[in-house]
């Protein structure tokens, strides 16, 4: 159904708004478990009435101005193809700049950072939410304290032992559970509102300026955690494509923003009267007869958040293989109708790996704070440059226009990153360094393949005049018809002068097919086949993939019928060249680079289970490239 048809379908909208609280909103919505906590830890502001409504009035601009006007409003409309999320607006951005291939470049590693970045919150992002939800143990029963940690690894665990049966029935209890989250935070807040209504005041500014100006010192350091009140704000715009922007909208303002500022100023409100409960003011607004129902809730709650962070994880993973910035690994299709829906067991396990160490080497949700606040800023100061870049470049508004709309945004972005980068050596590192190895693999990776590229094309074949030379003295020709796999569209494939040499043989019909993936999301099947005859009966096939589609080349190949191809499923072999890269010293990248490159690439996944490849009827023919 479409964005307009929905907006014009009241039942659909409700639907899908209903699935968006459950999807989008999950990790946005158990902030309030932390954010608060974080303000008022260790003494770093003073509990007095002033600073409470100046904390209250910063949590609700920065919900307004970050969420409500820059996600929401702004940058929702920068969909590609109906697609968000970061590497769309990547794919949005370096496209719009092409004429600029020097600005182009800086694009390309700044958005592939913020990638980067991103597996760094998928670490941070479970750990610190169930560890936050499972400190309600401590609130409920302080001799319950050394069990927070153990508990966290074992709901961790479930967690991610659960990926590869796929999250589709899962699903569907994620809108109501959330959405029940959400009433409750509100429920939570409102007792406490009522018998301190003057914590209302603070949606005016001037409390939030009055503290900053009374406070400047205080108030940057409490700026590195009241950004936690805005973390999963980038979910918003990655499942852009999975819902469309009129239910994550009417979500947000129908919902998901009336339950947090009542729940976060339901704590203002508790922290006036009882500013001793500082240490964990979100579960000690509950009476003590719900303490432990809310602990199981959150912890549900939690669990759907890093959910819908790891599955977000998998599919950027696709995306980025498919754009050529990771290695081909091995992707199970969890459900037969829903192409989204795939678990990769390399990064299911990697995260795993991390979050466990993250639980285990922090301890708490209060240590974790300083790592989760640097990787929320980063991406979210990458996805304002990345704004601008568009609305100028792609929508070419007004330069003075491009800078009004992203300038204010750009420099609360970077209020927040300078907050946080003093917490670098307090746990800030964490996500940083994760960052930085999944950039330089992910740059590595590209600029080997580059390497790669050149050398073959140094070494191939022009595959017409190739054709044509064979048939001055044509080898047998068997039935059937061979595909060769050629990632340079006019060489001739090494595979084929394998064939050949050793075979002595060539097909009844040949096809020559590379597989081109593009910068945008979708290519429907009207642009996938590209098809140029060769003579001999030869054929160029160029098949056309975005980042989302499934690269199945039977499927695409079927789209030739009736344009002078026949193929016959049980007759058609498939030819692949396998690359054996050997690093040396030379023009190249460095020496310790180009092995990494070649042990990514002896250890990525198979093309032909990539390409959906009949394992029965493939052929594969080595060779050795140097770098």
């Amino acid at each position: 159904m479409s964005t307009t048809a929905t907006s014009r379908n009241p039942a659909a909208l409700a639907a899908l708004a209903l699935a968006a609280i459950g999807v989008v909103y999950g990790d946005i919505g158990t902030s309030p478990l932390y954010a608060l906590k974080e303000v008022f830890a260790h003494g770093r502001v003073p509990l007095n009435e002033a600073n409470i409504l100046g904390i209250l009035s910063l949590v609700f601009w920065t919900l307004t101005l970050v969420v409500s006007l820059k996600y929401v409003v702004l940058i929702l409309r920068a969909d590609n193809n109906g697609e968000g999320g970061l590497i769309a607006m990547l794919a949005l951005a370096t496209n719009a700049v092409n004429h600029r291939p020097r600005l182009r470049r800086r694009l390309l590693m700044v958005g592939i950072f913020g990638t980067a970045i991103f597996f760094g919150d998928g670490v941070i992002t479970p750990a610190i939410s169930v560890l936050s939800a499972v400190e309600g143990l401590e609130v409920a029963a302080p001799g319950l304290h050394r069990y927070v940690v153990p508990v966290t690894l074992v709901v961790i665990t479930a967690l991610f032992a659960a990926q590869r049966h796929g999250t589709a029935m899962v699903g569907r209890f994620f809108g109501p559970v959330t959405l029940l989250w959400f009433v409750v935070l509100a429920v939570l807040g409102v007792p406490h509102i009522l018998n301190h209504p003057q914590v209302l005041v603070a949606m005016s500014p001037h409390h939030a300026l009055a503290f900053v100006a009374a406070h400047p010192g205080t108030a940057f350091v409490a700026l590195g955690a009241v950004v936690l009140c805005v973390t999963g704000a980038e979910a918003l715009y990655a499942d852009l494509g999975h819902f469309g922007k009129p239910p994550i909208r009417w979500a947000w303002f129908a919902v998901v923003m009336p339950a947090l500022v009542l729940n976060y100023f339901g704590q203002g409100a508790m922290l006036l009267r009882h500013p001793e409960n500082a240490a964990n003011p979100f579960y000690e607004m509950a009476p003590a007869w719900a303490l432990f129902p809310l602990i199981g809730l959150a912890t549900l709650a939690t669990v759907i958040a890093s959910q819908a962070l790891i599955t977000a994880a998998f599919s950027v993973t696709k995306q980025a293989m498919q754009l050529g910035y990771l290695p081909r690994l091995r992707v199970a299709h969890t459900s037969i109708r829903e192409t989204g829906q795939i678990y990769v067991p390399m990064v299911n396990w990697s995260l795993y790996a991390f979050v466990v160490v993250a639980v285990v080497m922090f301890g708490s949700s209060s240590a974790l704070a300083s790592a989760y606040g640097i990787a929320v800023t980063v991406d979210m100061t990458i996805t304002t440059v990345m704004t601008f870049f568009v609305v100028r470049y792609a929508w070419h508004l007004p330069l003075p226009l491009c800078l009004a709309a992203t300038g204010l945004f750009f420099a609360i972005d970077l209020v927040f990153f300078a907050a946080n980068a003093v917490k670098v050596l307090e746990g800030g590192w964490f996500p940083l360094l994760i960052g930085a190895a999944m950039y330089t693999l992910m740059a590595t990776w590209k600029q080997g393949r580059r390497l790669l590229s050149e050398r073959l094309r140094d070494e191939a074949i022009e595959l017409p005049a190739f054709i044509e030379s064979i048939f001055i003295g044509p080898p047998q020709r068997v039935s059937g018809t061979a595909v060769f796999l050629n990632s340079e569209k006019g060489a001739t494939p090494f595979a084929l002068l394998h064939n050949l040499k050793h075979n002595k043989v060539l097909h009844a019909q040949n096809l020559f097919v590379t597989v081109i993936h593009h910068e945008v999301p979708w290519i429907g099947f009207a642009q996938r086949c590209e098809i140029e005859p060769l003579g001999h009966d030869c054929w160029q096939v160029t098949l056309n993939f975005g980042f989302k589609n499934d690269p199945d080349v039977p499927e695409a190949l079927k789209l030739l019928e009736g344009r002078g191809v026949h193929l016959e499923e049980m007759e058609t072999s498939y030819f692949l060249s396998r690359d054996t890269v050997v690093p040396t010293l030379g023009k190249g990248m460095a020496l310790w680079r180009e092995k990494l490159f070649a042990s990514l690439h002896r250890n990525a996944a198979a093309a032909a289970d990539f390409l959906h490849l009949p394992t029965n009827r493939i052929v594969e023919l080595g060779t050795k490239v140097e770098l």
